[in-house]
């Protein structure tokens, strides 16, 4: 039971948190918007049983569609929660059921901006000397953190026992001194959506210095105790629900790598 929740964790993570990044990877990254510049169409996701999201592209944008039932182009259907991980692991591949005319398409194309986005999320110290991918890195992680809170309060089992207790508020990431942001609105009901962007009136809010100090924190080169005493990062406004937050965060290493 426990391998099966992880999996529809993990699953929902993948989709909802990882590849929800391909809405803004383009905007970030001249490569990635020049891979997505001519396409026109839109690839679902179905997982059996679980959740169906949907990805749009046109005119070099690309439109991010959870649980939508909007028709799609191109139909990708998964048995399961562990068959769409595995996909995410390059080991196993999905099961077309639309779109048979696009599967050059799926093959030769669609993975290059999936391998562009997996190449800024997984970085390693190379990649980190360069001050462009840590900008992209960056925002990057803030993103997936944000909208894997949500997922997180309302699957994972220690991260639900924590909504319980979040007092409603907006809670605001923010990398000094022009962003990116991020905000994740609790409604006080184990509830909450994340917004890319700043909020008009966060109850609270977690500041960094500046985007190399985000940076170290997010890939694990950093003492988050030792920053907060040395103002590198700031905390402001309802306690709880930084708290709170945090714990929430530190659940993502549990189900993605």
């Amino acid at each position: 039971m426990a391998s099966k929740v992880n999996n529809i964790i993990k699953a929902r993570l993948n989709l909802n948190a990882v590849l929800r990044n391909l809405e803004v990877l383009p905007t970030l990254d001249a490569q990635a918007a020049d891979i997505i510049r001519q396409w026109s169409l839109s690839v679902r996701f179905s997982i059996r049983g679980n959740m169906t999201t949907r990805l749009s592209f046109d005119n070099g944008r690309c439109i991010y569609d959870p649980e939508t039932t909007a028709p799609a182009d191109v139909s990708l259907y998964f048995w399961s929660c562990a068959h769409l991980n595995a996909m995410f692991e390059n080991r196993a591949n999905p099961i077309p059921l639309k779109g048979f005319s696009k599967l050059g398409f799926l093959k030769n194309e669609f993975p290059k901006i999936t391998e562009r986005l997996e190449y800024f999320l997984k970085p390693g110290d190379a990649q980190l000397q360069d001050e462009t991918y840590v900008r992209v890195n960056t925002a990057l992680s803030l993103y997936t953190g944000a909208f894997a809170i949500s997922e997180l309060i309302r699957f994972d089992p220690v991260a639900m026992q924590v909504g319980k207790m979040m007092p409603a508020g907006v809670l605001q990431l923010s990398v000094l001194p022009d962003g990116p942001h991020a905000h994740i609105v609790y409604d006080g009901k184990g509830g909450a959506a994340a917004v890319r962007g700043p909020a008009d009136n966060p109850t609270a809010t977690i500041s960094f210095r500046d985007c190399a100090t985000a940076n170290l924190l997010f890939n694990g080169k950093l003492d988050g105790f030792g920053a907060i005493a040395m103002s590198d990062i700031k905390l402001r406004g309802l306690i709880p629900l930084i708290e709170n937050t945090n714990l929430i965060l530190d659940r993502i290493p549990l189900y993605l790598q």
